[in-house]
């Protein structure tokens, strides 16, 4: 049963970074990888054809989760019972994928796992989350840190024990193993988003029905480029995507928010 599909959206991805993240991949459990290329790279295609594994999917630049959402369904059709979500970014020990399956397999209430993050210089990333207010949004784009530190500590779960397994609302799409069968429960990606907070979206609505779960049992390197951070393109798309998701579950009165967020206190 422990057959995985797993899905990488790229756009104008660099192949080297791509090819590091397929040899993480290099795994019996692993049956299946579809590159969603919203670029329509014929680099990304003629490197993916090097892959017995792999397969390559020409896509239009739909955005991040709609791009997932095209191998999900994949996933869906022919019965898998395990999808990994995943950034080109990351690479991680191939066995991190066996190890991560194996728990979910233990774990039939588990429908989301992610793993412990780490930078290339091995500093830890707090990447499951409380879910996000927009005070938590503003401030840490457009506050100095000595006003947003306090909220911002809180929000990343910085008092939680990254040693222990715990449950989150909110876990960072770089690396999401989710349980196909929840899925089909649930939905998949919302495609209203292009990018950014789909996977806050996709965890709440998982969170509402099992558990989600940050596992530090396996460890991943992310060479994490946050755009928006560098790019006002990109600071726009992830503002106007954020307002969307804001629209969808309220700005300030969500009470599921405040529901999920006082668990973790």
């Amino acid at each position: 049963m422990m057959n995985v599909a797993v899905s990488i959206v790229t756009y104008h991805t660099d192949c080297d970074e791509l090819r590091r993240c397929l040899a993480s991949l290099s795994s019996p459990v692993v049956s299946k990888v579809y590159v969603v290329d919203n670029a329509r790279d014929i680099a990304v295609k003629e490197l993916c054809g090097r892959y017995p594994v792999v397969e390559y999917m020409a896509n239009d630049n739909v955005g991040y989760g709609a791009g997932h959402n095209v191998a999900l369904r994949k996933s869906i059709e022919a019965g898998v019972r395990y999808h990994l979500v995943l950034n080109s970014d990351v690479e991680f020990l191939p066995e991190s994928v066996e190890i991560a399956v194996r728990y979910m397999e233990q774990n039939e209430n588990v429908a989301l796992l992610h793993p412990r993050i780490v930078d290339s210089t091995g500093a830890l990333q707090y990447t499951s989350r409380m879910l996000p207010t927009p005070w938590n949004v503003f401030a840490r784009r457009f506050m100095p840190s000595f006003i947003s530190r306090l909220s911002d500590e809180r929000y990343l779960l910085k008092s939680m024990s990254h040693d222990a397994i715990f449950d989150a609302p909110y876990h960072q799409g770089s690396f999401m193993l989710l349980r196909v069968s929840a899925l089909k429960r649930v939905g998949l990606f919302e495609e209203r988003f292009f990018m950014y907070p789909e996977d806050i979206d996709l965890s709440r609505r998982l969170y509402r029905m099992y558990r989600t779960i940050y596992y530090p049992g396996i460890t991943v390197v992310h060479h994490h480029r946050a755009a928006s951070y560098h790019n006002s393109r990109m600071l726009w798309i992830h503002i106007v995507n954020m307002m969307k998701y804001f629209n969808k579950w309220g700005w300030f009165f969500d009470r599921e928010r405040k529901e999920f967020n006082a668990r973790l206190r």
